[in-house]
């Protein structure tokens, strides 16, 4: 679904992206996307921030407010401003392209994103890019009252489900398969995202604490995942 109301700008990527072998869906305003996805079931969302009526940022928010909808969503933007990029990926983005962009490079993170969704229950592909062979670990992964289910791509904390993200679930894979071990964000960035480990630390600040705020007790002090100061973010298993 592109969600765009540079009509113009909708229909050359929805040119593009056909040619690559996707179907698309166009929606010019936030009303029509919400109505829209009322029907429809996209694969991943291109939802730009700045939009008639209600900004690209409240959509973001109402469709993460949908527990049962954890559809990837790149926001496109127009603007370079940091707070407007952590703004848009707080409401529930997962990653962002700042406009003018490369197709290429649009392309290539929504390849990305769709490479963390499992296509069904029994998938055992590697959801999380990385030269490690995770293929090796156990389809569910135990730490302390957490309880990861590869195969079903479901997160749950004492029998109930966090309902993450494809993203947010494939960084707490990641955290938790190297429990102990300090990952700088960029090694979170090559692992999680696929990106060079120079790319904006940003998503990697930002989903740390998305993902802390379904995880943790108390977010603000931190049990499970925790910040090595200078250094990244270590995953730990939670006193009891």
């Amino acid at each position: 679904m592109i969600v765009d109301d540079d009509q113009a700008l909708g229909e050359m990527l929805s040119i593009v992206l056909q040619s690559q072998g996707f179907r698309t869906q166009i929606c010019t305003d936030g009303i029509q996307a919400l109505q829209t996805l009322q029907v429809v079931q996209p694969d991943i969302i291109l939802l730009d921030v700045m939009l008639p009526g209600m900004s690209g940022i409240a959509v973001a928010q109402r469709i993460r407010q949908n527990i049962s909808t954890n559809v990837p969503i790149i926001m496109l933007t127009a603007k370079s401003d940091t707070q407007d990029i952590v703004t848009g990926l707080q409401a529930g983005a997962d990653d962002y392209v700042a406009k003018p962009f490369q197709v290429a490079e649009l392309v290539a993170r929504i390849q990305a994103r769709l490479r963390s969704i499992p296509q069904n229950t029994n998938d055992t592909q590697n959801a999380v890019p990385t030269s490690t062979d995770i293929d090796s670990m156990p389809a569910v992964l135990t730490a302390g009252d957490i309880t990861v289910d590869r195969n079903a791509h479901i997160v749950t904390r004492r029998g109930v489900d966090l309902y993450l993200t494809p993203v947010e679930f494939d960084l707490l894979t990641t955290l938790i398969m190297f429990r102990g071990e300090v990952l700088t964000r960029g090694e979170l960035l090559e692992r999680v995202w696929g990106y060079p480990s120079n790319g904006d630390a940003r998503l990697v600040n930002v989903h740390i604490q998305r993902l802390r705020h379904k995880l943790e007790l108390d977010p603000e002090h931190p049990q499970y995942i925790v910040t090595v100061r200078g250094l990244g973010y270590r995953f730990e298993i939670a006193s009891e």
